[in-house]
């Protein structure tokens, strides 16, 4: 069974039930010397045996009409040769003068079968060190190009992702996204407001800094001289996003106070700003996302069961990475496209000259493919930031040694293993836990300080998920935002004259998480 197939229980597809959709084998380029051809796909629905070669098979990004062979020159006329197996495998042939063609870095001799097990996690294929392709399993070609709705990639479960969006959009129904950290939440909430019918704003805020003395202020607002310094109303996040979206992240990691407020607001529609005696209406669709383990919580007593209900009227389920695998060259692309234009350097993605080498090395796509990416589309995109600084002027990306390190630390399969071996199929335990690793305080704050108080920058930094850090916090009695009294945020602010940096010092709290709190208790951070 392919893993997305196991993950989504519900779909908004045509077809109603989402296990029912055929997949199909499918190669997909991962990298290739023209990085522009990074997504585009050769599917094998409904064919015997397939060459692939320079000049053989049309590989074309879904949805789109034509597409193009290979093309490499250093590729051989003569092909190598897939064929489905009735059994929804696929058998790859190597012919002795054929394209080499190596799993990782073990090259091919000859035939070898690969089951649907292992076309679920994805086979890496590489063509003479220049190409990377995936075999893996896949819908019939859709008509929506890669980035519709602000999300890139063609993969199953994104394309389930896309129809529940388009069919829930334009309900004032709560929404409740679920998915680790980094996988896009808040870009699926902003897509669910763009494509509603309403025409207030969308408006976002991370529940896990907000402190519950000031928690009735910054969402709901507060009338003038409600606590020292207020000269002014203030509306409240609800009602700035009255007629609009609000976009409640981080829920599972709300303080029980601010749960009770939170849940009498949607049950009622109403809420009391502080300091007036007056309740106001609300009318702001609600959209969450967490990804903690609600239920765990509900039944461990420090989240309300009541609250999640009316959360929960539908409620999408966005893939990891390591999931989407076919998805990681067309990402890779789209995020170096947004580094290299301010560069006017975009031409590394096409380049003029085909028999130059591979701005992506094949190498180092096949660590990408085989590292379990703990941090999820947000770590991939920081990294390849990161790649593209340290590679300015160079003809191709090199890897530095502690980036080396990384990828190498904790793969997610041994992809040079054969696949027709019982160990290589996809079970439990193949699967990336975080989180496992018991950081000491010191360990906690040290971290904290080299991120600047981030939360999930320390979260990615020590592979841990965002909502385990801030448990491990709070036993370690180490302060975040949310902990913070007015009093003392407004202290800290005439101490340091306004100056946003100085206050994180001070304070040991995120500057993200400080900003709003500031203009809460009417005060403008000097950045």
């Amino acid at each position: 069974m392919s893993l997305t197939e196991s993950t989504y229980p519900s779909s908004a597809e045509p077809n109603p039930n989402p296990l029912s959709v055929p997949k199909f084998p499918a190669l997909t380029i991962i990298s290739h010397p023209m990085m522009t051809r990074a997504g585009d796909r050769l599917l094998l629905e409904g064919r015997g045996e397939v060459a692939v070669a320079r000049g053989d098979s049309e590989f074309r990004r879904p949805g789109q009409p034509s597409g193009a062979p290979l093309e490499d020159p250093y590729l051989s006329r003569t092909p190598f040769h897939l064929t489905p197996l009735p059994g929804g495998g696929v058998r790859l042939r190597v012919d002795k003068d054929g394209i080499p063609v190596s799993v990782g870095g073990r090259p091919i001799s000859g035939e070898e079968e690969f089951q649907p097990e292992a076309l679920a996690r994805g086979v890496p294929l590489v063509l003479r060190k220049r190409i990377v392709l995936l075999l893996h399993l896949a819908e019939r070609d859709g008509t929506a190009p890669g980035g519709e709705l602000g999300m890139v990639g063609n993969s199953p479960g994104l394309r389930l992702v896309r129809a529940q969006i388009r069919d829930v959009a334009k309900l004032d129904a709560a929404v409740l996204i679920r998915g680790e950290t980094g996988t896009g939440k808040e870009r699926v909430a902003q897509a669910l407001h763009d494509h509603s019918s309403r025409q207030g704003q969308f408006v976002a805020v991370n529940l896990a800094t907000i402190p519950e003395t000031l928690a009735t202020a910054e969402l709901f607002g507060a009338r003038r001289g409600a606590f020292a310094d207020l000269r002014v109303d203030r509306k409240g996040l609800f009602r700035e996003a009255q007629g609009g979206t609000i976009f409640l992240d981080e829920i599972g990691e709300t303080l029980d106070h601010v749960q009770s407020i939170l849940l009498r607001a949607l049950e009622t529609r109403k809420a009391i700003p502080l300091g007036d005696d007056k309740a106001v209406k609300l009318d702001a669709r609600v959209v969450a996302a967490t990804d903690a383990n609600i239920e765990a919580r509900i039944g461990a007593g420090t989240f309300r069961a009541p609250l999640l209900y009316r959360l929960q009227a539908f409620e999408i389920h966005l893939p990891p990475l390591r999931e989407r695998l076919e998805d990681l060259g067309l990402l890779f692309t789209h995020f170096a496209r947004n580094e290299l234009e301010p560069l006017d350097q975009v031409g590394r993605l096409k380049p003029q000259e085909p028999n130059g080498e591979p701005w992506l090395p094949a190498d180092l796509a096949l660590l990408m493919l085989a590292y379990p990416w703990p941090g999820n589309v947000r770590e991939l995109r920081n990294m390849v930031q990161q790649l593209i600084i340290n590679n300015r002027g160079r003809a191709s990306l090199a890897v530095d040694g502690k980036l080396l390190e990384k990828l190498n630390s904790k793969p997610l399969v041994d992809i040079s293993r054969p696949s027709t071996s019982p160990e290589a199929s996809l079970d439990k335990e193949s699967t990336p836990r975080r989180g496992t690793r018991r950081y000491t305080r010191e360990e906690l704050l040290e971290a904290l300080r080299a991120c600047r108080f981030e939360i999930a920058a320390t979260a990615d930094q020590l592979g841990l998920v965002r909502g385990t850090l801030q448990n491990r916090l709070r036993q370690y009695g180490i302060r975040t935002s949310a902990d913070l009294k007015s009093d003392e945020i407004i202290d800290a602010y005439r101490a340091c004259d306004g100056n946003l940096e100085r206050m994180v010092t001070q304070l040991e709290v995120s500057g993200m998480a400080l900003r709003p709190l500031l203009k809460t208790l009417g005060l403008e951070p000097d950045e």
